[in-house]
């Protein structure tokens, strides 16, 4: 094989033999050691776990799935390397073995990830693996193993690496910068794909294949730049994302949702086989947390969540970091039993308010987690000056959204209230007096 572009991934490009269409009306081309993957057990598995889980509670046609996502991943990897082969100093670094390699990641990147994984991993609650080395057990034995050694003359450890390991030679950190970055492949997908289905505009109103006409190396030549005329359809990127947080991914129901799963799961999490239930399917998943629920107060949260009528929990307050940046502080990016004890306490201090018993599952503190995402800056080549310059420097897009008010303004801190207290006699001064006692007993 002389260059990256005879890869047969590549070829099938333009004279596509095998297509999988999904949408909105693409095309995937497929090689037989492509397909190979995608028909194994554990691959298949993704077509049982819907992209945004609780986010169609809301959005009621949200009902893609990984399988769908992982597909379209694997095409802007085709597209990212097609690219880039046209680099030469892309070319010196990664051979076709890495390009190959890379695609295999981009295809199983979501391997690892069972129903509902975001908001479960945000707990950080003991036993809960990260999903990127729960993946490594459906890559290291069984038929996904062996197509990688059969069909691609691949070391599973190879992929790993890729997706879980933090090798520091230039290969793996510019092929990681790919899968996981700034302007990733992963992005590229899940933006447009999960506005689609939500039924809304925001995530596909920036211009992907000027981005990725853009692409190049950044100085160091270990991870991705932008040529100068990709710049705005970087900055249109940054502004997608923020608005898909704001208006889909961090919308107030979706998080009164994300909250009630939180707690249940918090409740159940000592008596479950993690392993055994993060291999489930959503629906197999769903019933198993809701036998473990039996008739405790969990049940109650599972039910409204997935039984037959829908019952979420009603916003009793917010807080953002601009508007109300004390109370915020308060109880954002507490580690989560902190924060489920914390709200249990002002639970019992809402019983003796409103002289009547409000249950310790009946309050629920929403706030953003421990963990931050990942910051939107990436180096602007300016070909004519021989430069680059962070696009945070050169954009205030960027330098506003993406590294001051990304986490802290987009997630707010909330607080939810079963129904039956959604009426309760709290003015905004006694809910923060409250808040900020509750907080107390817990120093």
């Amino acid at each position: 094989m002389n260059s990256i572009r005879d890869l047969p991934e590549l070829q099938a490009l333009d004279a596509p033999k095998i297509l999988v269409r999904i949408p909105p009306e693409t095309d995937i081309p497929l090689t037989p050691r492509v397909r190979q993957l995608i028909d194994t057990r554990d691959f298949q598995r993704l077509a049982g776990i819907r992209q945004l889980g609780l986010v169609s509670l809301v959005y009621p046609a949200a009902h893609h799935t990984r399988f769908e996502h992982s597909l379209g991943v694997y095409r802007m990897a085709l597209l990212y390397l097609r690219q880039l082969s046209y680099d030469e100093r892309f070319n010196r670094l990664i051979a076709t073995e890495d390009a190959e390699a890379f695609l295999v990641a981009a295809l199983l990147h979501d391997l690892g990830h069972w129903p509902f994984c975001h908001p479960i991993e945000d707990m950080q609650l003991p036993g809960v693996p990260e999903h990127e080395l729960f993946a490594n057990s459906f890559l290291l034995e069984g038929e996904i193993a062996d197509a990688l050694r059969d069909d691609w003359g691949m070391q599973p450890r190879r992929v790993v690496a890729l997706l879980s390991e933090k090798r520091d030679d230039p290969q793996s950190r510019l092929l990681r910068s790919m899968l996981s970055g700034p302007i990733d492949i992963d992005k590229m997908d899940y933006l447009p794909r999960d506005s689609l289905h939500a039924g809304v505009p925001y995530g596909r109103n920036f211009d992907r294949n000027r981005l990725i006409s853009g692409l190049c190396l950044n100085a160091a030549g270990n991870g991705l730049a932008l040529t100068a005329k990709g710049r705005t359809a970087a900055e249109m990127m940054v502004f997608a994302r923020y608005v898909m947080f704001s208006e889909v991914y961090w919308h107030h129901a979706v998080r009164s949702a994300t909250a009630m799963l939180q707690r249940a799961f918090y409740m159940l999490h000592d008596q479950l086989d993690l392993d055994a239930l993060f291999r489930l399917a959503e629906i197999p998943l769903m019933a198993q947390l809701q036998r473990n629920a039996g008739n405790s107060p969990a049940a109650d949260l599972l039910n409204g969540l997935f039984g037959g009528s829908r019952m979420l929990y009603k916003q009793l307050a917010q807080f953002s970091s601009v508007e109300q940046p004390e109370m915020f502080a308060k109880l954002a990016r507490r580690p989560y039993p902190w924060l489920a004890a914390c709200a249990e306490e002002f639970a019992t201090l809402a019983s003796h308010r409103l002289a009547q018993r409000v249950a310790p599952h009946e309050i629920l503190f929403d706030a953003p987690p421990v963990k931050l995402e990942v910051d939107f800056d990436i180096d602007i080549y300016y070909p004519k000056e021989d430069r680059y310059r962070a696009l945070g420097d050169v954009s205030p897009v960027v330098r506003t959204l993406a590294r001051q008010q990304f986490d802290d303004h987009v997630k707010r801190v909330r607080i939810f209230v079963h129904p039956r207290l959604a009426g309760a006699k709290l003015s905004q001064g006694e809910i923060q007096l409250m808040i900020v006692e509750a907080v107390a007993r817990m120093e």
